[in-house]
């Protein structure tokens, strides 16, 4: 874990300061607390199988407002208590050494004292300047392009790993955006990002056609240079959309990937989503997966083929049901995510769940561990 008390309280205090220099107005203050326990076993890679618990105990502060006219800010404050064994094994040092992606160092450690850690970081923390048909934002974000619900090859800047335990968490990118509304449905954005590895660059274009959202991508991450289409409407009462992407990487030469979606909704709640998912950048054989770029998050996918299903269905108002299904279908391995959740509030949710691994010993899934977790987040 990276120790920066003094880029994180640097940042606050800058953000702070123009507060209180502007008058501020319409300010709105939310956020979360999330209680997360999860029991599960370590992975091959890190040494000897290990069984352990995780409470990972989450308040997300976030504070947005005004300070005039053209001007707003939005930060977003976390502060985790870590607890259980998991603190004690190869696994959790080895990935806790890592170097985050971020180009600032917003996150560090103010406890650790054997099975129990503190932390805190910047989730988002980012200035807001806008005109009539401009915006200028600059800080740390996220940019939510692509339109798929399990594969996103089009989000070059945040990634999102489809067995990722807490789907909603999406990491932000320190970077300086420029948008341009020239038209009602219309829109241009240029984003210039830094990050560990290197400086990153993406020029984004969406409109609306004929009752779907079109838009084309194109830039630079790091070293690999690529350029995509992605769309999202309706066929009648089915839901459509779909990503295609070209990359010039270093690393894998040229390679393209493709994601094509449909979903629908019925008036009794169930909701179905389909996914097919070609990887280009990916292996056909298992003997060729590189387990370390996965591990480091240098991959998302390892094979080529992929299918994904969704379904959820609402048990009772209160009550959904909901399942994430994953095939590789290069080497026959499956990811199934089960979960249950229960809103006895408009702010609360309950849930409990599972990630379950099945597949041969080398393939992608079949390494992985099975994952039991329970959670309670509250809104407020």
């Amino acid at each position: 874990m990276r120790h920066g008390h003094f880029s994180l309280l640097l940042c606050v205090s800058l953000i702070a300061a123009s507060a209180v220099a502007v008058p501020v107005q319409d300010v709105s203050v939310g956020g979360y607390y999330k209680n997360l326990l999860i029991v599960s076993r370590t992975l091959p890679f890190f040494g000897p199988d290990e069984s352990y618990v995780l409470d990972l105990n989450r308040l997300r502060l976030r504070l947005a407002g005004d300070m005039g006219e053209y001007v707003s800010f939005n930060i977003q404050y976390d502060n985790e208590i870590l607890l259980g064994s998991y603190l004690d094994t190869l696994q959790y040092e080895a990935l806790d050494a890592m170097e985050r992606d971020t180009y600032f160092n917003w996150e560090a450690t103010y406890l650790e004292r054997g099975k129990a850690q503190g932390r805190h970081s910047l989730y988002r923390a980012y200035l807001s300047f806008t005109g009539e048909r401009t915006e200028v934002r600059i800080g740390r974000q996220r940019f939510a392009w692509g339109t798929a619900l399990f594969w996103n090859p089009v989000d070059i800047l945040n990634p999102f790993n489809p067995i990722q335990l807490e789907r909603e968490e999406r990491t932000g990118v320190d970077a300086g955006l420029l948008s341009w509304d020239y038209g009602e449905l219309s829109r241009l954005s240029l984003v210039l990002a830094q990050q560990r590895a290197g400086s990153s660059s993406a020029l984004r274009w969406r409109s609306h056609w004929q009752g779907f959202d079109l838009a084309l991508t194109g830039g630079r991450f790091i070293n690999d240079e690529m350029i995509g289409f992605d769309f999202a409407g309706q066929a009648g009462l089915i839901g459509l959309r779909g990503e295609m992407t070209r990359t010039g990487s270093r690393a894998d030469g040229a390679y393209t990937r493709m994601v094509l979606g449909v979903d629908r909704s019925f008036a009794n709640t169930l909701t179905l989503n389909l996914e097919l998912y070609y990887n280009g950048q990916g292996r056909g054989d298992p003997a060729q997966y590189d387990f370390s770029r996965l591990l480091s998050g240098e991959l998302l996918s390892l094979a080529r083929y992929y299918g994904g299903f969704y379904f959820a269905y609402e048990l009772t108002p209160i009550l959904r049901w909901d399942n994430f299904l994953i095939l590789n279908l290069d080497d026959d391995s499956r990811f199934l995510a089960p979960r249950l959740v229960y809103s006895p509030t408009g702010n609360i949710d309950l849930t409990i769940g599972l990630q379950f691994f099945d597949g041969a010993s080398a393939s992608e899934y079949g390494v992985l561990e099975d994952i039991y977790y329970g959670e309670l987040q509250w809104f407020y």
